[in-house]
């Protein structure tokens, strides 16, 4: 099975290795920015099945660039992490297509769950539309086999 390719983006990464190698031990690729621009590079060159996004971060901030991300790939999930409790800022986060939000500080076990939750729900969901895509194929293909639409001459 691949690995979940994970970028976070933050501008103190480096206060962040033990939650990093806590999801690589879990089995996550994770790659990193330290900001907004280079974040912006790495999804255009690489496929990420999640972003881990500050939200306050020198030059452009985390909705400037959760916007641009979208724009880029409106599919991309991404969790918002932040020092910022106001509840406006969640209200514009959230409407700008955010997965999940997240408060700092974050424990290891906060990221992995809320990881989990985004990326095991698109799995699913994915398995059970090819299920059911499969189920629907195989109920055509019999009626089209049936007896009574076979026409004999």
């Amino acid at each position: 099975m691949k690995k979940n390719k994970i970028l976070w983006v933050d501008d103190e990464i480096e206060f962040l290795r033990s939650h990093i190698l806590f999801l690589q031990e879990k089995g996550y690729q994770v790659d990193v920015a330290t900001n907004a621009d280079d974040a912006l590079g790495m999804i255009q060159k690489h496929h990420y099945d999640l972003v881990l996004l500050d939200e306050t971060m020198p030059g452009k901030d985390g909705l400037t660039a959760l916007s641009e991300m979208k724009t880029y790939n409106p599919a991309l999930p991404v969790i918002m992490i932040t020092k910022n409790e106001e509840e406006t800022l969640m209200e514009e986060a959230i409407g700008s297509h955010i997965d999940d939000y997240l408060t700092k500080p974050v424990n290891p076990s906060q990221i992995l769950l809320a990881a989990k939750k985004i990326l095991e729900t698109r799995r699913i969901s994915q398995k059970k539309i090819t299920r059911d895509y499969a189920q629907e194929l195989n109920n055509i293909t019999m009626q089209l086999m049936s007896p009574w639409n076979r026409k004999t001459g």
